[in-house]
């Protein structure tokens, strides 16, 4: 199953434009409440109808403004999951799981036979949404999207309202349909460990505009734009000038202190630049910077420190040139370390996980 998606809209004063596609892989749509992701699902399934664009699923045309094609959404034939469920609270769980299936009596009951113990729900047949718990009715809307036999799944935000026990175990349950159906899904969250988990392709929306679209690994590592690094949670961005290159990689000046990239080809001397690092991939040394033919070492001092139970994350100020900094630490190497007992360090920058992007 595949989505091609190129669409444009004007709402009011809000302004939309995306384009991105999704081949049997877990696709998601991630940013801030109001960026354009539950707007772009609807368009997919025909809930809302862009201004200008071209809709495709699995092959066929299902939108294209131009040739004045707009398929009904009973047509289209995808699942779609929104936050609420809006399972019917008169229906029992396989009466919700059957609605609009086709096929005869006898099909539609082997066919909720097979989802419910699919999705391991076979003993709430009978049962009422509101005897179910969260988690349970979350596998209920499930079953009822792939009811009609849809191999493209569109969820909004559906597992935001469970506690975090409940999301782990449905998000390794989608990871498992996704894999025994290849099943193509779009999935919108505003959660980055949701996103960082599911995702094996990212779409990073801002303001109605799609920012960033590649492989979660990339975008994360790899942001196009000081705008997506803030998104997608780095830490570590700073305003830099380029200063030179050095056996190919890209050598900038940060705060007075030189740092090379290996990232960061196709600037020139003379400009500025900003400059990322994730806060999990700054280390802190146990040498002085003079002692080793390490590039990119710094000094500075830790001034916060804040603990979330596996992971430390700490605040440092340099002691000399250099950024200021915000460095994430497992518990583990926090320990070995010594951390506790001591505030100033050297910390490198490793070149390979320094990022250089042009400074808008």
């Amino acid at each position: 199953m595949t989505l091609e998606f190129d669409a444009a809209l004007a709402i009011g004063g809000f302004d939309y434009a995306a384009a991105f596609e999704a081949r049997e892989e877990i696709v998601v749509l991630f940013g801030h409440s109001g960026a354009g992701k539950s707007l772009t699902l609807q368009a997919v399934a025909g809930l809302l109808r862009p201004s200008s664009g071209r809709i495709v699923v699995d092959g066929r045309v299902v939108f294209d403004a131009s040739a004045g094609v707009d398929v009904s959404p009973q047509e289209r034939r995808v699942g779609y999951v929104v936050q609420d469920l809006a399972l019917f609270p008169h229906m029992t769980v396989a009466d919700n799981v059957a609605f609009g299936m086709p096929g005869d009596r006898e099909q539609r009951r082997r066919r909720v036979a097979e989802l419910l113990g699919l999705l391991q729900i076979d003993d709430l047949a009978g049962r009422m949404p509101r005897s179910l718990s969260g988690g349970q009715q979350q596998r209920v809307a499930l079953a009822r999207a792939l009811g009609r036999e849809a191999r493209l799944l569109l969820l909004d935000e559906p597992f935001s309202a469970l506690d975090e026990s409940l999301r782990a175990g449905l998000r390794r349950e989608l990871l498992r349909l996704r894999a025994e159906l290849s099943l193509t899904i779009v999935f919108v969250t505003h959660d980055l460990r949701e996103a960082h988990l599911l995702a094996d392709r990212l779409a990073v929306f801002d303001a109605g505009r799609l920012l960033q679209f590649g492989p979660r690994q990339e975008v994360f590592r790899k942001p196009t734009s000081r705008r997506v690094a803030e998104l997608t949670g780095v830490a570590n961005i700073f305003r830099a000038t380029v200063v030179g290159t050095e056996s190919g990689s890209t050598v900038v000046e940060a705060a007075g202190l030189h740092l090379r990239c290996d990232d960061g080809a196709g600037f020139v001397l003379g400009e500025t630049v900003d400059v990322s690092i994730r806060a999990e991939r700054v280390n802190l040394r146990r040498i002085a910077p003079g002692e080793a033919s390490t590039p990119n070492l710094m000094q500075a001092a830790i001034v916060e420190e804040f603990a979330y139970g596996s992971t430390h994350t700490l605040r440092l100020e340099p002691q000399g040139p250099g950024p200021a900094l915000e460095v994430e630490l497992a518990a583990r190497p926090y320990e070995v370390l010594d951390v506790a007992n001591r505030r100033s360090w050297t910390v490198e920058l490793p070149p390979a996980d320094l990022h250089v992007m042009p400074a808008r």
